[in-house]
């Protein structure tokens, strides 16, 4: 049995990290372990930057956004000697395990020092793209998309006052479950994403088409991972930033206001954007996010318990079940065309 337990947090925040943390530690001391949060994620175990948790520490902060033992995308493979560390952290913290928080990028070093080196590792499977395959829903997908629809929801409202479309632009990265389900929650009148690349051309006829009926504004919704698809077969990615960070993913930002420019060029409707950006990661996590983070947390620390490690704790219908790490790393889940004929029913 394990007799002291590490917890990280990797790559991007988002609400029901802390409370993860909280049900890891809570029902890890009540077995007698000891416990101690590793600090900004891998950079912790490469650095050496650890801090123990008690009854204390993790009291309160079940409603806190953000994560109480910091986060970093440090990707041990991508630096030299950095693995090499993390074993010699784990072994000289005497680590008997550890609880890795993250989504596709901190879980798939996990999984990967786990068939290398046999490291003693659970998942808990965390993002707002809610795209890791294994789990029904990931953690902080809900508070997203609830954010994301009550900024909707707002837009409408000026969007009709001036006549206007008004395109927001959402998180995602290479997949469009927030923009999906925020547009059919917010009614909005067209939806783009990276799984279903309808053109500019196609979007704009749509709108054509609405304000034909009378309707003279708009809702557009993009993921920011769309690229600008058009008849003539041409498609144009939109980043912030070319340069790839440790796990080589760009930074991705900027394609709501070149759609914004085609779509009123195109139309003559006046057209605004909205990028909602970082706020739909910060703040604090919705009930069904503290719940299902809450639920996670107990897992993993269950399959710590039961020496049970390479495996994620994973949301099946309305099961929490464990999987193995490397499939639920293995590929990004994406929207399947069912979801998006459902909200493609409402377009124009």
């Amino acid at each position: 049995m394990p007799e002291r337990i590490g917890i990280l947090t990797g790559g991007g925040d988002c609400p029901g990290l802390n409370a993860v943390i909280r049900a890891v530690a809570r029902r890890s001391l009540d077995r007698g372990y000891g416990v101690v949060g590793v600090r900004e994620g891998w950079r912790g175990l490469v650095e050496g930057l650890l801090e123990p948790l008690d009854y204390r520490t993790i009291s309160g902060i079940l409603p806190r956004g953000g994560t109480i033992i910091g986060t970093s995308r440090t990707n041990p493979y991508r630096n030299e000697g950095a693995v090499d560390r993390v074993l010699q952290t784990a072994e000289a913290e005497r680590l008997d395990a550890l609880v890795a928080v993250g989504g596709e990028d901190t879980l798939g070093v996990a999984a990967r020092l786990h068939a290398d080196h046999g490291f003693p590792v659970v998942g808990v499977p965390k993002t707002i793209d809610n795209d890791l395959s294994g789990t029904d829903y990931t953690f902080g997908f809900d508070t997203a998309v609830w954010i994301a629809t009550e900024a909707i929801d707002r837009l409408h409202t000026t969007a009709e006052s001036h006549n206007r479309v008004m395109v927001v632009e959402v998180m995602g990265r290479h997949t469009g479950w927030i923009a999906v389900m925020s547009g059919i929650a917010g009614g909005a009148d067209v939806i783009l994403i990276p799984e279903q690349p309808i053109s500019v051309e196609e979007a704009c006829a749509e709108l054509a088409q609405r304000h034909g009926r009378g309707k003279d504004f708009s809702i557009v919704v993009v993921s920011e991972g769309y690229r600008l698809t058009y008849e003539s077969g041409e498609q144009r990615g939109v980043a912030k930033e070319v340069e790839a960070d440790q796990f080589g993913h760009v930074r991705l930002g900027g394609v709501g206001e070149a759609l914004a420019r085609d779509i009123e060029e195109r139309t003559g409707y006046e057209t605004r954007v909205t990028v909602l950006g970082h706020v739909q990661r910060g703040g604090s996590p919705t009930p069904r996010d503290r719940i299902l983070a809450t639920r996670f947390g107990l897992k993993a620390a269950d399959l710590v318990h039961e020496g049970r490690f390479g495996r994620m704790a994973a949301l099946q219908g309305d099961a929490i079940v464990d999987v193995a790490l490397d499939e639920a790393t293995s590929r990004l889940k994406t929207v399947p065309p069912h979801w998006y004929e459902t909200a493609k029913a409402f377009f124009g």
